[in-house]
């Protein structure tokens, strides 16, 4: 059932009145000075609000407790992803001796943290089957982008520089691919889908020339499928003298199962929030690793971090910046460093043994919604997902004229975070849903249950559907607008928000 409705907050400076503090300032054992003289009447200037401590600790208490996070409720984004980080992480990335390096301090003064870096890269490059791994790309799109600069780079290096011009990518990417490939100077061409999710070998082969540089695959798909011919594509476009960029954002479906450096593939990033258990890049700061094949390394981003000869602690990390072929920098120091030590300490606290689990339950998840949900909501492909399911909901837009958003919007009420719609952009009224390894079985049975509600209302009732939520402070936004125009400011009288 909805939740109950959130009232509409007050404004602190709605709760001020003059003359209330909330603090005692200790009485000054130097002699007061009329500040008036110099800064004039600054607290007046600057209309701050009056209030008493208990009001003041409410008002934020109550303000915080609106918000709606993934420590407050389950969040379904397909793609992007948001799940538990686990609160030691954040305990070790707090410690001093991370948090009081200075940027500028000689590498031969940090090496400690220099070493958790490089053990992260050590570990992931075991893990995704490449030969180095870079961490200094701090986002995943800035991972992509640093691949094809890789590519364009290795190209250039074998006098096919101006020859190769163009990236194939398919027609289920993710938005950021083909921005990076004409971010990177590249002309962009699509590869068709097959009606059963998987890849249109056909469509790529009629693509494939001595113009490609690379081909840009997400595997799993943003569909929610695993790739079958993954190994005859990287096939196919070696063979036209491409190098083929696996975009790893969904790397939590494969993690300790199989890896993508075996697969075929030359390069991919990773995005470490999704798969390593550290803050999203919109929560961030983020990082996008990123990995490569041998005859990739020598173009890496300088400096490269290594380990010298020895075993264990005994190793001493090496800062290589030698590096004559490497595309320069791509970030300010090392990145976003904070981001090893919490995808070290989620490695570690897992261990070898069990980071297959991440898979598993991320794949079991996905499916056990999907397969609670395909009686209202259909797959776009019927068969077994990966780390997300695609699901459509045509049905109630060709009987009933409620759209996936209407459904979205709906959800808000029962309580949940709207899972991502539309995308990708092949599947008619797509609702994309991602519950990843961390949700029990009881959030993901209410979520369903919820959905489930809401497709019968779609049929019986479908206004309120349309006029959701209903429960929030405010209603629909302008999709456009609410993050183009964001309007925060304060307003000396309260006017009332409309309604969309």
């Amino acid at each position: 059932m909805p939740t109950r409705t959130v009232p509409t907050p007050t404004l602190i400076f709605e709760k001020s009145r003059p003359g209330r503090i909330g603090c005692n300032v200790p009485k000054a054992d130097t002699p007061e000075v009329d500040l008036r003289s110099t800064v004039g009447e600054l607290r007046r200037e600057l209309n701050l609000p009056e209030i008493g401590e208990l009001d003041l600790i409410r008002h934020f208490t109550n303000l915080s407790q609106i918000n709606y996070g993934i420590e407050t409720g389950f969040y379904p984004l397909g793609s992007c992803t948001m799940k538990y980080n686990p609160k030691i992480n954040e305990r070790t990335a707090g410690l001093a001796g991370f948090t009081h390096v200075h940027p500028l301090q000689p590498a031969d003064t940090a090496k400690g943290f220099l070493a958790v870096i490089a053990e992260v890269e050590e570990i992931l490059s075991e893990l995704t089957g490449f030969h180095a791994i870079t961490m200094q790309p701090v986002a995943g799109a800035h991972g992509e982008l640093t691949c094809l600069m890789l590519i364009k780079a290795y190209h250039e290096s074998r006098g096919e520089g101006k020859q190769r011009r163009v990236v194939l990518v398919p027609d289920s990417a993710h938005g950021t691919n083909p921005a990076s490939a004409a971010r990177c100077g590249y002309e962009v061409r699509h590869v068709d889908t097959a009606e059963n999710g998987d890849m249109d070998l056909d469509s790529l082969a009629a693509q494939l020339d001595g113009t490609v540089a690379a081909f840009m695959v997400t595997n799993p798909s943003t569909l929610g499928l695993f790739e079958p011919n993954i190994a005859k594509v990287c096939e196919m476009v070696h063979a036209a003298g491409g190098q083929v960029f696996c975009d790893g954002a969904n790397f939590n479906a494969m993690v300790g199962i199989t890896r993508p450096g075996d697969q075929g593939f030359d390069c991919m990033h990773l995005n470490l929030h999704k798969t390593f258990t550290t803050p999203h890049g919109g929560g961030g700061p983020g990082c996008g690793a990123i990995g490569v094949k041998s005859h990739l390394e020598p173009f890496l981003p300088a400096p490269v971090l290594r380990f010298a000869e020895g075993k264990g602690s005994a190793r001493e990390v090496v800062v290589d910046e030698d590096r004559p072929l490497s595309i320069g920098r791509v970030s300010t120091f090392w990145g976003n460093s904070l981001m090893a030590v919490r995808a070290l300490t989620y490695l570690l606290a897992m261990g070898r043994e069990y980071l297959p689990d991440i898979a598993r339950y991320a794949v079991l998840n996905a499916n056990y919604v999907q397969a609670r949900l395909k009686e209202v909501l259909p797959p776009a492909n019927d068969r077994h997902c990966m780390h997300e399911c695609v699901l459509t909901a045509s049905r109630y837009k060709k009987e009933n004229g409620v759209r996936a958003l209407d459904i979205s919007k709906r959800l808000i009420d029962y309580g949940f975070h709207p899972p991502t719609n539309y995308f990708p952009l092949i599947v008619p009224e797509c609702l994309m849903i991602e519950p990843t390894e961390t949700e029990c079985k009881e959030t993901l049975d209410a979520f369903c249950d919820a959905l489930i509600a809401i497709c019968g209302e779609a049929q019986d009732n479908p206004d309120l559907l349309h006029d959701a939520p209903t429960t929030q402070i405010v209603g629909r936004l302008d999709e456009t607008k609410a993050v183009k125009d964001l309007d925060v400011r304060w307003r000396p009288q309260r006017e009332p928000v409309a309604r969309v």
